[in-house]
């Protein structure tokens, strides 16, 4: 295992996010701010409590999964198909360099700032509605598992793109309505039969509902059941990626 180069190549995409840090950090926090605030606060007040929890505080693990989604995804894409886009990838796939350490680099820098910028969010929510991890593990769990898993999923997005345009159809166009229509903003046993069971289709639903869960102890599906989706949708990601570079899919051309 080459760490020199692994290191090389996460320290390069670390240091890419200081030189863009109102773009990385700066404007996704104070988005998500603006939820709080009018869904929160404003809106949130005039709502009944979900399970026994006040609105504003139910949508803050919602909020957390939407922008750990697009940024993993945003982040670990661009970070791919920049290089292909100038033609440095082609000095990185001629170094003694292996797939699994340039997916190593990549995505654990692209998962390294989505966790980042989900903590910053979180601690920005206290200042908004009260708060309790109940389950602070399993939390920071499915905080890594979700990075990690979308990162690698921007990662196979980056690879297939062949152009800005390409890049970003993926996340506007699927990711982000399948997030907003997972529940982040609701409990999928508030809607009626049958849109509850085809929301159980959405595989967005088993990240928030998890992720939920580790906060107040209960979620729209059972823990374990979000936790073996989360690992499936692991699995298919990284099977993508290795078959990416058994047939040096979009890399050698």
């Amino acid at each position: 295992m080459n760490l020199y180069a692994i290191q090389a190549i996460y320290r390069y995409e670390m240091a890419r996010t200081r030189r863009t840090l109102l773009q990385s950090i700066v404007a996704p926090v104070i988005s998500t701010s603006l939820y709080f605030i009018v869904f929160g606060a404003a809106i949130g007040a005039r709502m009944t409590a979900i399970d026994g929890v006040t609105y504003g505080a139910f949508i803050v693990p919602g909020l957390v999964m939407l922008s750990l989604l697009t940024q993993s995804i945003s982040n670990a894409s661009f970070g791919i198909y920049f290089p292909r886009f100038v033609g440095t990838i082609y000095e990185i796939l001629s170094a003694p360099v292996s797939g699994v350490e340039v997916v190593i680099g990549y995505v654990g820098a692209a998962a390294s700032k989505s966790i980042l910028l989900g903590l910053i969010i979180l601690a920005t929510a206290t200042l908004f509605v009260p708060l309790r991890i109940e389950h602070p593990l399993f939390m920071v769990l499915f905080l890594v598992l979700t990075a990690a898993t979308f990162s690698l999923f921007g990662f196979v997005i980056g690879i297939w793109a062949d152009n800005f345009e390409k890049l970003q159809v993926v996340p506007l166009i699927i990711v982000t309505p399948l997030t907003f229509l997972g529940g982040s903003f609701y409990s999928i046993d508030m809607l009626p039969h049958p849109w509850r069971e085809v929301a159980l289709f959405n595989p967005v639903v088993y990240l928030v509902s998890g992720f939920r869960w580790s906060f107040y102890g209960k979620g729209d599906v059972a823990v374990g059941v979000s936790l073996s989706m989360t690992l499936v949708f692991l699995a298919l990601c990284l099977a993508a990626v290795i078959a990416i570079f058994r047939t040096g899919y979009r890399l050698k051309k």
